[in-house]
């Protein structure tokens, strides 16, 4: 097997980067059209995007799941209205349907996240859900997105729980790029993880150590310092970068397994991906010092460490045993891991990591 990486065309990441917009749309198209939710057209873009855009682009409310229903209406619009460029503006969510929706009418697409939350805008795989927001399917698109815009403003003004939400993505790319490795398993675009991808993904996780909690600080402040640039960075690019071009693995196996629990739909992809790294780290016997250092970076953010961080509050193993089921299922990324996994295993861990978590905060 070939190894293989992929990349966004290109990335923007400033003050104002938001500006260069209209000149990406015409050197990709000639009529865009921006998909986002009506909380970024009404709050952000009036806020900080120049009337050249907001008035000469047409805006369409995102009806707030990425599903096939979802992607059907905005694929239609699309070709309704002519656009040759679609612009995902918003969140995780927002910005699949975009590139989905791009891959499907064969159009460019120019990601714009208003928050640091996953690594979805560099990717060109994307996650569709049910309309009741149980996953469902990994989509991957012909390619990544054209351009990815990430204007530090918005990102400082955006409330500091996305941030974090971002980092708990961002934490599972060196320890599933690490499994993969391991494993020779396949990555997110057909191949095995190069160099540059897996040096990515550490640099990922060293980042996060290092300049995590005083990001989260710089936030809270709305001030733009290098640590908040570093961990949009780390969970935009180095995350998107090392997760795609090196794999996935136990972490986000146990977040598509959180799922199927009502209760973690209130909670962010990346809080759910942050517990799926703890249970990952029991389940593949890691040493003491490295899930002491991973539960300790995990406390210092906010991270949840224990199932009822993720509002769960039921922990009968008969209840834990359906998310740990669907973790597991044979198309699952969990297999990437170098030990044998049985949903089982997979339920002792999820109660260790907990178990873990909660005599952390007694002690």
């Amino acid at each position: 097997m070939n190894k293989k990486a992929v990349f966004p065309g290109q990335y923007i990441q400033g003050r104002g980067a938001i500006n260069e917009l209209p000149f990406l749309i015409r050197l990709l198209g000639s009529k865009g059209i921006i998909l986002c939710s009506k909380f970024v057209k009404d709050k952000i873009i009036p806020k900080f995007v120049s009337k050249e855009i907001s008035e000469n682009i047409k805006i369409e409310i995102f009806k707030g799941e990425c599903c096939e229903e979802e992607l059907a209406r905005i694929s239609s619009l699309v070709r309704n209205e002519n656009a040759d460029v679609i612009i995902g503006m918003g969140g995780g969510k927002v910005i699949d349907t975009a590139k989905i929706t791009a891959d499907r009418v064969n159009i460019p697409v120019i990601i714009v996240p208003t928050i640091a939350s996953t690594d979805a805008p560099c990717s060109g795989c994307a996650v569709t859900y049910s309309p009741d927001g149980v996953f469902e399917a990994v989509y991957y698109q012909k390619k990544n997105p054209s351009a990815v815009l990430v204007d530090m403003n918005i990102i400082a003004n955006s409330p500091v729980r996305f941030l974090v939400a971002g980092m708990g993505d961002a934490l599972a790319t060196w320890f599933e790029a690490r499994s993969c490795e391991s494993s020779q398993s396949v990555n997110e675009c057909g191949g095995l993880t190069t160099l540059a991808g897996l040096h990515i993904a550490k640099l990922c996780y060293e980042t996060l150590l290092e300049y995590g909690v005083m990001a989260k600080e710089a936030n809270e402040n709305h001030d733009i310092t290098p640590a908040l640039e570093y961990i949009t960075e780390a969970n935009i690019l180095l995350s998107g970068i090392g997760f795609e071009s090196s794999g996935l693995a136990s972490a986000h196996a146990v977040h598509n397994g959180l799922t199927a629990l009502n209760e973690t739909h209130a909670f962010y992809h990346g809080e759910k991906v942050a517990f799926g790294v703890l249970t990952g780290l029991h389940l593949t016997a890691a040493s003491s010092e490295e899930i002491n250092t991973v539960y300790s970076f995990s406390e210092s953010v906010g991270l949840p460490t224990t199932f009822s961080g993720l509002g769960i509050t039921n922990t009968d193993k008969s209840y834990i045993l359906k998310a740990a089921e669907k973790a597991c299922v044979t198309e699952s990324s969990i297999h990437h891991e170098s030990c044998e996994v049985t949903p089982d295993k997979v339920l002792d861990a999820m109660i260790m990591a907990d178990s873990f978590g909660k005599s952390r905060k007694i002690n």
